[in-house]
């Protein structure tokens, strides 16, 4: 028999209290590290927020007798040429910014449209910044328009009134 074997039975109980704190330690460190995907994709979400703003801002009428820039861009547009003004109104929506600069956000968009001879899905470049490379992180912002618009390749003769959607593929630099 051991005397004051009482101080053996504190230093194991001691010993494991010390393991559990450690473990414990341990497992919260590590889970403090784990990425939500909240987080890791806010700056997608408001470029996104950023670009369908845009379009809807284009697509506001000045009044209720008119169209709005958006529509009359696409309706006077001919297709296959760089449309300027959608350029220009687009990218200084997007790029603008409070303190002094610009933002360097990159765009190129394209309208797309139910081909009635068909029966499929075309599209044609509205306007762009620059191409996309590949190595670019995109996001994409559409809007459907209503245009009173005769389309190429569509057997219709003369302008019909359409949805065509205005998709807009945003990168930073």
């Amino acid at each position: 028999m051991v005397k004051n074997d009482g101080g053996q039975l504190y230093t194991i109980e001691g010993f494991a209290a010390a393991l559990i704190m450690i473990i414990t330690a341990y497992l919260v460190v590590n889970a403090t590290s784990v990425y939500t995907a909240g987080d890791t994709h806010i700056n997608d979400m408001q470029l996104e927020a950023l670009g369908s703003d845009a379009l809807r801002v284009m697509d506001i009428p000045v009044s209720k007798d008119e169209h709005s820039m958006l529509q009359t861009i696409i309706e006077d547009n001919d297709i296959g040429v760089n449309n300027l003004t959608f350029g220009t109104t687009f990218s200084s929506l997007i790029n603008n910014q409070t303190e002094s600069g610009r933002d360097h956000i990159q765009f190129t968009t394209n309208v797309s449209y139910y081909n009635i001879t068909k029966g499929s899905v075309d599209s044609y470049l509205l306007n762009y910044t620059r191409n996309l490379r590949g190595g670019e992180h995109s996001v994409r912002a559409t809007k459907w328009v209503i245009v009173n618009k005769e389309l190429p390749g569509d057997g219709v003769t003369g302008p019909l009134n359409r949805a065509v959607l205005v998709e807009v593929l945003l990168w930073r630099d």
